[in-house]
């Protein structure tokens, strides 16, 4: 069982509630101020509670153990919740700038600002230290779910302050075009974040290689190959989730007994697991040094 499970499902859970806290606040405020700065923060926030919702679900699919049908086990659904997540995003921004131009075009009727300010600005507080928190938490686990989520948490903070810059200026100016134009930015701002999720998601589906890992994870068989007197070849790497899969080939002189040659083997993974910053699963196919490339061409051949 996975030792950071309990603490990843907690954050979020805690992610989840807070969600439905900051949607039932917004709502409020854009209900009684008619704001559509206030309705483009509220509207992210029903977008992050269907988005959380799935990563719930998502998280805990993810720790189901591998089976027949899925053998390298169930990670890679966090590459889904990431592009589920963001290609909401992707949807309130368009929502918001759409309502947006639309009011600067027909007209803009506004009232209690400064109550709809409090709320707003309590709302990004309370999102900025719960973003902050999912992110360190899913740094900490390695856990690409809390982190997405953490990031839209901490873009709907962004945004939210925002929004209450855009409502400071309205009552200090009583210019009302300030209010759609500042929902406008922040949409563009969603449509940012909600793109560069989709982006890690594609990266994660299509095994894209994250160099810091490949040149940490090189550096390490460098060093202790080396100290070994072997040599490697054939390296691939991926990244499934929270979990990597290591795979390369490790060349031994001639006469090295199986046995030795499987301890020593096992040995250099375990050195490999240990100084890595994540977890992995590794595999080493054991090969003489001695006629490698015959062997390998007749094979073919």
């Amino acid at each position: 069982m996975n030792k950071d499970k309990p603490a990843q499902m907690f954050a979020i859970q805690i992610s989840f509630l807070f969600g439905i806290l900051m949607l039932v606040t917004k709502w409020y405020a854009y209900s009684i101020t008619g704001s559509t700065a206030i309705l483009s923060d509220a509207a992210e926030s029903i977008i992050h509670i269907i988005g959380v919702g799935f990563a719930v679900f998502s998280m805990w699919y993810s720790f189901r153990p591998a089976d027949e049908g899925h053998t390298y086990g169930h990670h890679k659904i966090s590459y889904f919740s990431a592009g589920f997540e963001g290609a909401l995003i992707i949807f309130a921004a368009v929502f918001i700038i759409f309502i947006s131009i639309k009011r600067l075009i027909f007209g803009i009727e506004i009232s209690n600002l400064d109550q709809g300010t409090y709320f707003t600005l309590g709302a990004s507080v309370i999102n900025l230290a719960l973003g902050g928190f999912l992110v360190w938490k899913g740094k900490k686990t390695n856990s690409i779910i809390l982190v997405a989520n953490g990031k839209h948490v901490l873009t709907d903070s962004w945004t939210s302050f925002g929004v209450v810059g855009g409502l400071i200026l309205t009552l200090w100016t009583g210019w009302l075009p300030f209010d759609p134009i500042v929902a406008i930015l922040a949409g563009i701002n969603i449509l940012w974040s909600g793109g560069n999720l989709v982006r890690q998601s594609i990266k994660g589906l299509m095994d894209e290689v994250d160099q810091n890992l490949a040149n940490l994870i090189k550096t390490i068989l460098d060093q202790e190959t080396k100290k070994l007197g072997l040599v490697y070849h054939e390296l691939r790497f991926r990244e499934s989730g929270d979990v990597v899969w290591i795979e390369f080939h490790l060349l031994f002189p001639k006469g090295v007994l199986l046995e030795n040659a499987h301890t020593i083997a096992t040995q250099l993974e375990s050195k490999l697991k240990n100084e890595l910053t994540v977890k992995a699963n590794i595999v080493t196919h054991l090969e003489p040094f001695e006629h490698h490339d015959e062997i390998h061409s007749n094979i073919h051949n």
